[in-house]
């Protein structure tokens, strides 16, 4: 028996050129963008799961990272029911501005299921490492270290939301559904 669609607004936060449209469209087509372009607004992507209880689906809204785009965000966080706040860890301005994002998420959406990554973990130039990322300590979020670029633990933060967001703590994604990407890489 098919189990109804889950359907989730995951807003994805972070400053411009953390990887943030670079993660999703990874996830999305399997290819891994090298230019950089800004995102302009926000774009919406839907990206579909398949778990042991059905399928569920996250509407990423894509935020632009740049200054200047600060009074478009409240509008586009309305109705979340989840978020990513996403740095870059070769840039500690990038993790320094995360209270930022997390407080402009704050004053529109309270108490949320928030996820913080640190893209690029595959580059040399670390510069923000593990063990002085606390942030999400102090306010109870999950942390991983990704990689858009080597589709390192790509799936993790959207299990843990999933989890969280269903209260299924034992909801897996189907091997069809997390290795997906792989497979189009592969051939």
């Amino acid at each position: 028996m098919e189990l109804q669609i889950q359907d989730f607004k995951l807003i994805l936060v972070g400053d411009g050129g953390v990887g943030k449209t670079t993660f999703i469209k990874r996830h999305l087509t399997g290819e891994f963008e090298k230019d950089y372009k800004a995102t302009i607004g926000v774009e919406v992507h839907p990206m579909t799961f398949y778990s042991n209880y059905g399928p569920i689906n996250f509407n990423v809204w894509d935020t632009a990272g740049q200054a200047g785009n600060d009074s478009l965000g409240d509008g586009y966080y309305i109705g979340s029911d989840c978020a990513i706040i996403m740095f870059d860890v070769t840039s500690r301005n990038t993790y320094r501005n995360v209270p930022k994002w997390h407080r402009d998420i704050f004053r529109v959406c309270v108490d949320l299921p928030i996820v913080l990554i640190g893209n690029k973990v595959d580059l040399k130039d670390r510069k923000v490492k593990a063990k002085h990322i606390l942030y999400h300590r102090r306010h109870n979020f999950q942390y991983f270290d990704v990689s858009a670029r080597m589709n390192y633990q790509f799936e993790k933060p959207f299990v843990y939301l999933a989890r969280r967001l269903t209260g299924k703590s034992d909801l897996v994604f189907n091997e069809n559904s997390a290795l997906l990407i792989d497979r189009i890489v592969e051939s």
